[in-house]
């Protein structure tokens, strides 16, 4: 495996990580979600573009 793959899957990981977390914020509601929902798809927005610029650069590098 090599190092972009390893960062690919990472970063594939987090996002979906911070979707399901959002996911899980959105089905309690509440004061929570609304504190923390702009947050966490903010969070999940930064690591799909961490996803894509490791995924181009290995593509580009190859």
């Amino acid at each position: 495996m090599t190092l972009f793959t390893f960062l690919v899957v990472v970063a594939l990981l987090a996002t979906i990580a911070s979707l399901v977390w959002g996911m899980l914020s959105m089905v309690r509601g509440g004061e929570y979600d609304e504190n923390h929902s702009a947050k966490l798809m903010n969070t999940r927005i930064i690591f799909q573009g961490v996803a894509l610029m490791v995924i181009l650069i290995a593509l580009f590098l190859k």
